[in-house]
């Protein structure tokens, strides 16, 4: 979820470095995975974090790609995960093509993730899923 800014003053995307408006912050959601995480600043914050439309929106694409990663990892250390049931897996696999296409689409500014990671995990994802994935 992501908020306007209101009646803060005019700055810049704290991504891209782009002027132009409407700036957004993330605030309280769900993650990837359907747990509540709180990303907003608490008001004495001196300095919040705001973001143009595409860098909110990379933003949002970064934490699934976080979320993803931190199960996998999970996985891969033996330890309980998420990512344990296979539909969670399948939709981690398409969440990061679903990643892979947004940010290949992208025609310039400021990228937050690496393409090249993601590729790297979705390969990892996939080793997990079997070969049924490897073709979807």
């Amino acid at each position: 979820m992501t908020t306007p800014q209101s009646s803060a003053p005019a700055v810049r995307c704290d991504a891209c470095g782009a002027d132009r408006g409407p700036l957004m912050k993330l605030s309280l959601g769900k993650d990837f995975f359907g747990r509540t995480y709180d990303r907003l600043s608490p008001s004495s914050d001196a300095s919040p974090k705001w973001y143009c439309e595409s860098c909110s929106m990379q933003k949002n694409l970064q934490r699934d790609f976080r979320d993803i990663k931190a199960e996998i990892d999970k996985l891969n250390g033996g330890q309980a995960s998420a990512l344990t049931a296979a539909d969670q897996l399948q939709r981690a696999h398409l969440r990061l093509r679903e990643i892979q296409a947004l940010l290949g689409s992208q025609v310039s500014g400021a990228r937050l993730i690496d393409p090249a990671d993601v590729t790297t995990l979705l390969q990892r994802v996939q080793s997990h899923a079997g070969p049924a994935s490897a073709s979807t």
